[in-house]
């Protein structure tokens, strides 16, 4: 991102998954758990997401020298992939759902674990998201920042699912699913920012209407 700070990095985490994204999964598993189940769901999820997050946000460098690629073409590909998912949002379709799985599991909490696995436990545009983040600025402070910030999402998560627990079994669907598209606007406009850095991160630089 063009500013790059902590409050950066938490609103672009926040959009890709925050509250209005995994609510809407939480809401649908709420309906066969009961309270205590889904707080164990909850504490557990929130902790391998933060995890896996965090793992993530200092391993990106390692990660793009493995597979050899660049600063810029993560940007090019993330832009991508954030608008796409954004237009599938503002669309009311939610891709890297587990909804197809068709077999259950006999422990409830690790059935349900699968099912938050791709929307946010291991989410790839979450994933994608810390990578690019973490790869804009080579220091130590910048990653524990990228780390903090996405941890402090994922401790948003959870306490809006602990809050909204006794109401998640009986809320329609309907309100998410209208803030989730606005979100969809958002993480659009994300994408066009990433995008667009990594065209000027290439040498390739827009003219704008200012003109120097």
């Amino acid at each position: 991102m063009s500013a790059l700070n902590l409050s950066s990095a938490f609103i672009t985490f926040f959009a890709v998954v925050g509250p209005p994204k995994v609510l809407l999964t939480y809401a649908h598993l709420a309906r066969s758990r009961t309270k205590q189940q889904l707080t164990k769901l909850a504490l557990l999820s929130s902790v391998l997401a933060a995890g896996v997050g965090v793992l993530m946000a200092f391993l990106a460098d390692g990660i793009t020298s493995f597979f050899h690629v660049s600063d810029e073409s993560l940007q090019l590909a993330g832009g991508v992939i954030f608008f796409l998912y954004a237009v599938g949002l503002v669309l009311g379709l939610h891709f890297g759902t587990s909804e197809e799985y068709q077999d259950e599991l006999d422990n409830p909490l690790v059935e349900g674990v699968r099912e938050l696995m791709l929307p946010y436990v291991a989410s790839p545009l979450a994933m994608t998201a810390v990578m690019v983040e973490s790869l804009t600025k080579d220091t130590w402070s910048w990653r524990f920042t990228v780390a903090g910030a996405y941890f402090a999402v994922v401790a948003i998560n959870l306490g809006s699912v602990l809050l909204l627990a006794p109401l998640l079994r009986r809320t329609h669907q309907t309100s998410l699913e209208v803030l989730s598209r606005l979100l969809g606007l958002l993480l659009a406009a994300v994408g066009v920012e990433l995008f667009l850095d990594g065209l000027s991160g290439l040498g390739v630089h827009l003219t704008q209407g200012g003109g120097h």
